[in-house]
């Protein structure tokens, strides 16, 4: 295989190992690169605590799944199927998308797509409400319906198990000399990489223009010490890549 052809501009991706196609098909219709660097995979949680867990989850009156990874989990887990006046929820329009594809149909995505813009859907006042979602990654969501008295019915249908960063990538990350973009839908993943990047690799991330997908990812961005950051319209790869492209336009062309 030849050398990898360079781009005008690339885009960084801290998506899970595996799970970058979306942000590659994006960038590529954009005229960019992709450089992933993931700070974990997915694995799924079988057992039969999870399973009685998620069970119970799916009976309740409101359902929330915060990604369509944890649409798919819970799919192999069990069968889903909804029941007479029960609300089926995605944090954004992709889990919503995946709900469907798994056969709910009528499955509701709040218009703002993150942890504030659900705890503004009506069907979220009701109690209990399951949520299917993995450990750590957006612990707002549950502990404001716990504050306001809601029962959540918690499954963690997969983990995020962490693995070493690729030191291709971290090399690549090092040498890049073109414009660069960090597609920043996860403030988890941005501290664990961050953490383990060497000073120098850290430093360089820290130059890119930061493309958050909310405005609270926004703030971590500044407060993490990236110097540009950009709010894009939401968290699909097709928004962030779109911010990410109009600034290339304006600053660097």
């Amino acid at each position: 295989m030849g050398p990898r052809q360079a781009r005008a501009w690339y885009v960084i991706s801290l998506r899970p190992q595996g799970g970058h196609a979306g942000l590659r098909h994006a960038a590529a219709k954009a005229g960019a690169g992709v450089l992933a660097l993931s700070p974990w995979t997915l694995t799924p949680r079988a057992d039969a605590p999870t399973r009685d867990a998620l069970r119970a989850a799916l009976q309740a009156p409101a359902v929330v799944f915060t990604s369509p990874a944890a649409v798919h989990f819970a799919h192999a887990l069990l069968p889903l199927r909804s029941g007479a006046g029960q609300a089926w929820i995605g944090t954004g329009a992709g889990t919503r998308q995946a709900l469907h594809r798994a056969g709910i149909d009528g499955a509701l995505a709040p218009a703002r797509m993150d942890s504030e813009g659900l705890l503004e859907l009506e069907a979220l006042q009701a109690s209990p409400v399951g949520l299917v979602t993995a450990p750590g990654g957006r612990g707002v969501l549950a502990g404001a319906l716990a504050a306001r008295g809601t029962q959540v019915l918690r499954a963690d249908v997969y983990a995020r198990t962490p693995i070493s960063l690729s030191p291709q990538a971290v090399n690549r990350l090092q040498a890049l000399d073109q414009p660069t973009f960090l597609a920043l839908s996860s403030g988890e993943a941005l501290g664990q990489v961050l953490d383990r990047l060497p000073s120098d690799a850290a430093a360089a991330l820290r130059g890119a223009t930061a493309i958050a997908a909310s405005a609270r990812l926004a703030d971590l961005a500044g407060e993490a010490g990236f110097r540009t950051v950009v709010q894009a319209e939401g968290p699909r790869p097709g928004q962030l890549v779109e911010a990410a492209h109009a600034v290339f336009s304006r600053r660097f062309r």
